[in-house]
């Protein structure tokens, strides 16, 4: 009978919950009351009734009866899923039931589900964020994300910081964002975790943000030093961005050729600040491009027409990320030739050639079919054929609305 019914089939059979399902993860409780509404039409006589939950004995349920509540808590039947919620009040394994059925769509069940998990400590909520967390996406979600919020704002620090490392992210953001309003971590603390956090940009720029926003002057190295260092772009804009605040002007030199724009832009702006023009800098960068090859599209991002030569003559440079930002750089200077560029969609370098296919997509009516179909030809590389299908994409949907094109 459990065969197509997971663990809601185990549990009608007598397995225990605490070893059909995994405790910890919310989208095993989930996935259960989904399952015993499912198995409800096929194997009603498995599951409890009123009768039964009524006639529990006092005292704490045993594991075959905390299995028989968990089974009526999640029942089809909202008047079996009301009669389970006080046999389950006061047992901690099935207190992830009761948050779930504090969303639950009738009403005399909810408000009850509500009543008993506000008398729930704090500190008990604070296991069960992840659940708590994912259902506050449903409609009726949110009051169990209220009392979460309380209890952390309103509880010990411990059981804040017990949330920063947890491998749910939605659970790591409150964490987090409760820490950095609680001020529970140093400025330097929130920079290592800005430059070190992987895989979330939201913790990595909530903790950039905070950490110069509490940095005092004698944190500047603590602070400053672990952002410039970050391998994310938008924490290191943050750290070159503090250089200014923290009078170190000049060491923005050191970023104007960065891989990333924003960051290269971050230190043109404390450049400026300072009195620097950055641009003479830039044309000596490019005079040495092997060294800087983001130096070229720096200059055309802060450059003159009387530069797009030099980027011109820097697309045919040998080392292909030369080339690629010089592609860029035309394009920041609004100097980019359709026929010069073609050449590059040929190139042996995958970023040369994505950098030439963005280059051209705005003259792609302009290019002849015959050639875009000769690069879309088997055997060509990848990045050749996809840059030449996207161009051709571009160029039918001109067409289909009615735009000029080139045969």
């Amino acid at each position: 009978m459990s065969d197509g019914y997971g663990a809601a089939g185990r549990i009608a059979l007598g397995a225990p919950v605490h070893e059909t399902i995994d405790t910890d993860s919310p989208a095993s409780w989930v996935a259960l009351d989904a399952e015993v509404r499912d198995l409800a039409p096929h194997a009603a006589s498995r599951l409890p009734t009123r009768q039964e939950l009524q006639g529990l004995p006092a005292g704490g349920p045993t594991p075959t009866e905390v299995a028989r509540i968990a089974l009526a808590l999640c029942h089809p039947d909202g008047r079996v899923r009301g009669a389970a919620l006080e046999p389950a009040s006061g047992v901690a394994t099935l207190r992830p039931l009761l948050v779930v059925r504090c969303a639950d769509w009738a009403a005399p069940v909810r408000l009850r589900a509500r009543e008993l998990l506000a008398d729930v400590s704090g500190r008990r909520l604070v296991p069960l964020a992840g659940l708590i967390l994912l259902l506050a996406r449903r409609e009726r979600g949110g009051f169990a994300r209220g009392l979460l919020d309380s209890a952390l704002r309103d509880g010990p620090a411990a059981d804040v910081e017990s949330l920063l490392t947890s491998q749910d992210r939605a659970v790591r953001r409150i964490g987090y964002r409760i820490a950095v309003d609680r001020r529970l971590l140093t400025p330097a603390e929130l920079a290592r975790t800005a430059a070190t956090a992987s895989g979330d940009t939201r913790v990595r720029a909530l903790c950039a943000e905070a950490a110069l926003a509490g940095m005092g002057e004698g944190d500047h190295e603590d602070v400053v030093d672990p952002l410039l260092a970050a391998r994310s772009p938008q924490v290191r804009s943050a750290g070159v961005t503090a250089l200014r605040r923290a009078g170190r002007h000049s060491e923005a030199a050191a970023f104007l050729a960065d891989r990333a724009g924003v960051v290269r832009a971050c230190a043109r702006y404390v450049l400026r600040q300072a009195g620097t023009d950055p641009l003479p800098l830039y044309r000596s960068m490019c005079a040495d491009p092997a060294r800087h090859p983001a130096a070229a599209a720096g200059l055309g991002e802060c450059g003159s027409r009387a530069d797009a030569e030099a980027l011109w003559a820097l697309t045919a440079h040998p080392v292909p990320a030369v080339r690629a930002h010089a592609v860029a750089g035309l394009c920041a200077l609004d100097a980019v030739r359709s026929e010069r560029m073609r050449p590059l969609i040929d190139d042996q370098a995958a970023p040369v050639v994505r950098a030439a296919g963005r280059a051209l997509r705005p003259y792609a009516t302009g290019l002849p079919s015959d050639w875009l179909l000769a690069r879309m030809a088997p055997g060509l590389p990848a990045p050749t054929r996809l840059a030449a299908q996207r161009l051709m994409a571009v160029r039918n949907r001109a067409q289909a609305r009615g735009l000029p094109v080139v045969r």
